[in-house]
């Protein structure tokens, strides 16, 4: 049987491989080398080493400013999103009347396409605002707290979800022990019940960290970087150099491979420490 699967395998693998060869490692390769050239088309680029690189810091503040904001936005958003999911999480499997009503009902927004709930959020607050005389794009404090807001009502019932399924997976033994031994609530939550979901924290922390890095959608819609880009992440700034500004391809690619390396390291950081503590329980 082992045999017949090392001589077959290779097959059967094969149509995966040349979809990800051609959905993702040659774009990926043909954009890094891109990036070092000034384009149009593919098909008349021209080598210029580091130009666009040192341009991406150089020419103007924007993509410093935007991921000054996307850094602060996905602090904020990562820590609110996973302790309000984690607190819902517990909540919900306490067998309380109407529990699964409940999870379908905190599960829907996420169902909804980025660019409807930028355009939902923006109607809501500014609905809002108009009664003090402003708007969301008058003040950058309320973009930042618009798309808090939006990703929170977004994300939370996802990561509600990951963080039941793991909170269920506890051995009832290990909670009646605990129960036995005189442990309190907090001491139960800290020393059982946050420790055995390490799996389920580090699945949310990853999918929270990327989702909020690389938002563009629903930061399109509901300010578009307004007011003065103060409130433009790094994909909406890449997305404006690409194709806003005649010339700039070649260093919106530059953007683009920089922000890549930078959400892979603090994912991969992310998993390494999470992981780390998963063995440890």
């Amino acid at each position: 049987m082992d045999k017949t699967l090392k001589r077959w395998s290779p097959i059967f693998v094969l149509p995966t491989f040349i979809a990800f060869l051609i959905s993702f490692l040659i774009p990926f390769v043909l954009g890094l080398y891109l990036s070092f050239c000034n384009f149009r088309t593919v098909t008349d680029a021209r080598f210029t080493g580091l130009e666009n690189y040192i341009l991406a810091f150089s020419e103007n503040k924007d993509f410093l400013n935007s991921l000054k904001f996307t850094v602060l936005f996905t602090v904020i958003a990562v820590i609110t999103i996973n302790v309000i999911a984690f607190f819902l999480a517990l909540v919900l499997t306490k067998g309380i009347t109407g529990t699964n009503l409940f999870r379908t009902v905190f599960f829907m927004p996420n169902l909804i396409g980025g660019i409807v709930l930028g355009y939902i959020w923006q109607v809501i607050i500014n609905g809002v605002l108009y009664n003090y005389g402003y708007s969301i794009t008058s003040n950058a404090k309320f973009g930042f707290i618009g798309l808090v807001i939006l990703m929170n009502w977004q994300m939370i019932g996802y990561m509600m979800i990951i963080y039941i399924a793991g909170i269920q997976n506890i051995s009832t033994d290990i909670m009646e022990a605990a129960k036995v031994d005189g442990a309190g609530k907090f001491v139960t939550l800290f020393n059982i019940t946050i420790p055995s979901v390490m799996p389920s924290i580090t699945i949310c922390l990853f999918l929270t960290i990327t989702n909020s890095f690389k938002l563009f959608d629903q930061n399109l819609a509901l300010t578009a970087g307004a007011p003065s880009k103060k409130t433009q992440m790094v994909a909406l700034d890449i997305y404006n150099t690409f194709y806003g500004r005649s010339g700039a391809e070649g260093q919106g690619q530059a953007k683009a491979v920089i922000f890549f390396i930078i959400v892979a390291v603090v994912a991969l950081l992310q998993l390494y420490f999470t992981r780390s503590r998963e063995v440890e329980n």
